[in-house]
């Protein structure tokens, strides 16, 4: 009996949400028209109000050389992420039409902008782009929802944040520390360039498109640092994850003023490529002891023993672990804390933001070119940009800051010192 009283409340309980929901989407419609309708009517108010601010009231008698009211004209506002027909208020004066403030800030097509690219960084794609938007009501007329309109506002404005990327000074932006890393998108190369500055907070820098990291693209990359006022004579520690064309690239830029650190775990991977599966993991674990000892002098010492032991089954492996070993020991020497000594002995900040990079980038289907994958890995950096943390550890950056200013200190002395003697 319990159970068959059990089913009938059951069934009497969807028989009322049967009833109750389509009652529930009824109420919901007729409610956002009529929120439309007043906002409508209101935005009509407050451009009748400063009409009346310039002209007077209606049919009043003429004030001077007060512009003049001369009716209203078909005009376009941004909503909900399209444009809406609305009849606006027109003011003429002897020069011609006067623009009413309160319609110049409603009819902007930067919230049209940012609504498109945002769409299409959360992943709505072009065709689906009116079909996320909240509906307006039939009696709203509304364009700018096709995938035509759309991706011609997302191509505008990403060009348009690309360049500002790409321009901006960098003249009042201290850097303590940049990495670099390239992210393969079909058959180009971007690299990527973050800086932290002398806080601890990052800041993305630039972006290059090559086929390969070529040693000109990322002196390139460089160049264009350079071009927008990074100082080249100011010691800068550069992370990077071991390529041969970078570290050449930044010795050029920068020469003595730059303190290169190449990525650990890189150079762990490339020294396990090196050996059977069964013998991976016992070496990862021991140059990750050996990367935690107290000084330089001991990890140097761990890492040459284990080179040693490899040298003659595995000589591949030993001469991938001795290549660029001490510059995997940069920031060790620094007096850092062990916080930022980690983050700062890896590429893992940069390899961050390329993982937001790749997802956004892989739902591209096809790609149209280098100058559209620039766009999309600038839009896709700068969005994740919003969401970057001061880097771990970053209470130490006066060490850090402080080590580089030293390092400042013995380069110009002995620049003056050779032209003493010159």
């Amino acid at each position: 009996m319990k159970n068959h009283a059990k089913k009938k409340l059951n069934r009497e309980a969807e028989t009322t949400l049967s009833l109750v929901r389509p009652l529930a989407e009824v109420i919901r419609r007729e409610l956002r028209e009529f929120v439309i309708g007043q906002g409508m009517a209101a935005l009509g108010q407050m451009l009748e109000e400063e009409r009346t601010r310039l002209c007077g009231p209606a049919y009043g008698r003429g004030h001077g050389r007060r512009p003049s009211r001369a009716g209203s004209a078909q005009g376009e506002l941004v909503m909900g992420g399209r444009r809406v027909r609305v009849k606006r208020p027109r003011v003429r004066d002897e020069q011609g039409e006067v623009a009413l403030p309160c319609w110049e800030d409603f009819s902007a097509a930067d919230p049209l902008d940012d609504r498109a690219l945002e769409q299409m960084m959360v992943g709505v794609s072009t065709r689906k782009y009116e079909r996320s938007l909240e509906p307006l009501g039939a009696d709203v007329p509304e364009r700018g929802t096709s995938r035509s309109a759309v991706s011609r506002r997302f191509k505008a404005i990403t060009e348009k944040r690309l360049h500002e990327l790409l321009s901006r000074d960098l003249r009042k932006l201290p850097m303590a520390a940049i990495m670099i890393d390239g992210i393969h998108i079909d058959e180009h190369v971007i690299l990527i360039a973050l800086g932290i500055d002398e806080g601890g907070q990052k800041h993305l820098l630039s972006l290059w498109e090559g086929a390969t990291e070529h040693h000109k693209v990322c002196l390139s990359l460089l160049n264009n640092l350079v071009g927008r006022n990074l100082d080249v004579q100011r010691s800068t520690l550069f992370v990077i994850d071991g390529s041969g064309a970078l570290r050449k690239a930044i010795r050029t830029v920068f020469g003595e003023y730059a303190l290169v650190q190449r990525c650990q775990v890189h150079k762990a991977k490339n020294v396990r490529d090196h050996l059977p599966k069964e013998m991976q993991q016992s070496v990862r674990k021991a140059m990750r002891d050996a990367y935690q000892a107290r000084s330089v002098p001991a990890a140097k010492t761990r890492l040459l023993a284990l080179a040693k032991q490899l040298a003659t089954e595995h000589p591949g492996a030993a001469a991938s672990l001795r290549e660029g070993l001490d510059e995997t020991l940069t920031v060790k020497a620094m007096g850092l804390t062990n916080s930022l000594e980690r983050t700062l002995s890896t590429t893992n900040p940069i390899e961050n933001l390329n993982g937001g990079v790749r997802d956004v980038t892989r739902r591209v289907k096809r790609w149209r070119g280098g100058s559209m994958i620039l766009r999309w890995v600038a839009a896709s950096a700068l969005d994740r940009q919003k969401t970057f943390r001061r880097l771990r550890g970053y209470r130490d950056m006066p060490t850090l800051v402080a080590f580089l200013r030293r390092n400042d200190t013995r380069l110009h002395t002995d620049i003056d010192q050779a032209t003493e003697v010159a």
